[in-house]
């Protein structure tokens, strides 16, 4: 079919699980994962339209993008396993 995306996969997870960084709820799990063909996929609160207006002079937003806000502690966690290149 035309317009058909590549088969993508989850390679691994970056930084600690949410259950490792005390979500034993459920109710807030912002994730990072790497994706086979080099990319990243983010787990997080969906801010769009808070912070849209927000955003500098300088940065833009496809209608096909969403703001996606994750917590530090996420972020700072997954630094060890992001790679340089």
């Amino acid at each position: 079919m035309h317009g058909e995306l590549p088969a993508v996969s989850i390679v691994r997870r970056l930084g600690d699980s949410p259950r490792q960084r005390g979500s034993v709820t459920g109710e807030t799990c912002p994730d990072l994962f790497e994706l086979s063909d080099g990319d990243f996929a983010v787990i997080g609160t969906d801010r769009t339209e808070e912070l849209d207006a927000l955003l500098p002079e300088s940065a833009a937003r496809a209608d096909c993008e969403r703001i996606v806000v994750i917590t530090r502690d996420t972020l700072l966690r997954a630094e060890r396993d992001i790679p340089d290149a």
